[in-house]
């Protein structure tokens, strides 16, 4: 990086950043990117290897830019503009306190999501809830690892398992539990068959399952186009035929008293607790609602023997 005097970044006579930030930004508010200043920062900070709030500063002190990091940058927000996710681009995720790998063949972690962790956190500090010191929390269909990790690194008494079906997701959720370096037990296989050697045993089960409706297509281009369909369609006249299976697993793995919490989609939410309740499985079954206020999360506790 060059000095604080204005000189450019990199090679070549520069361009501003500051007007490479406006232009990138009114590419991408053309083509409907949502958040297109904040793209427009994350992916010159991305193409620079430096922090945002690093780029911001640079920008403002009038500080220029090489010929050959223009040039990939702009290479970057033209595929933004083209929809690609700007996690794609940058090659991580951001979820709670965690950093994640993600790239094509995963589902990208959403914020809804962390409403989930929320409530796994909560389940897991009630002292009264378990009586074992290291609870056995389980997630089915992990994905890039996300709710797994961030389970393991904000209650670190737990003892966090984690499944994932596809050959892909799989291999980014083992590198995301590579770089972090937290004791999660990562598996290959379908939810609905997994852990035979913890039935019974588990405390909490956690899931974030295909769940969207046959029919309902995604509007979002990043995710109708990138992400995996594994990951997006529940299957069913209604979308919950895998959660249902999950729910099912979850019923096997879990202790008497342990608790199943499941995200679905929020046209779901009546639907998938009285499905569940007519199991006979689960002592209780709610429903929470994520920070929007829409139907999010359903909450079941397992019936005793």
């Amino acid at each position: 990086m060059g000095d604080r005097s204005g000189t450019p970044i990199g090679d070549g006579a520069g361009t501003g950043l500051g007007d490479l930030l406006r232009s990138a930004t009114q590419t991408l508010a053309g083509t409907g990117v949502p958040s297109p200043r904040a793209d427009a920062e994350a992916l010159l900070a991305h193409a620079l290897g430096m922090p945002t709030a690093e780029v911001r500063r640079a920008a403002l002190l009038g500080r220029g830019v090489g010929d050959r990091e223009r040039a990939a940058y702009e290479q970057l927000v033209a595929q933004r503009a083209a929809r690609v996710p700007l996690q794609h681009l940058t090659g991580e995720a951001h979820f709670r306190t965690l950093t994640l790998r993600v790239g094509p063949g995963v589902f990208v972690p959403r914020p809804e999501t962390e409403v989930l962790v929320d409530l796994a956190l909560a389940e897991l500090a009630e002292p009264a809830t378990y009586d074992r010191a290291r609870p056995v929390v389980v997630d089915l269909c992990t994905g890039s690892g996300a709710i797994a990790l961030a389970v393991a690194a904000e209650h670190p008494a737990a003892k966090v398992h984690a499944v994932e079906l596809e050959e892909d997701a799989h291999a980014w959720a083992q590198a995301n539990v590579t770089a972090t370096g937290l004791p999660v037990d990562l598996r290959l296989g379908p939810a609905q068959q997994a852990f035979p050697d913890l039935v019974g045993a588990v405390d909490l089960v956690l899931s974030n399952p295909p769940y969207i409706p046959p029919g309902s297509v995604p509007v979002d281009p990043e995710v109708r186009d990138h992400d995996p369909a594994a990951a997006l369609y529940g299957l069913g006249e209604d979308g919950l035929q895998v959660p249902l299976e999950v729910a099912a697993r979850a019923a096997e793995l879990l202790v008497g008293g342990g608790v199943l919490l499941m995200e679905h989609a929020d046209v779901q939410g009546d639907d998938i607790v009285q499905r569940l309740r007519s199991t006979g499985h689960w002592a209780a079954v709610e429903d929470h609602p994520d920070l929007t206020g829409r139907p999010r999360v359903v909450r079941a506790v397992r019936a005793r023997p």
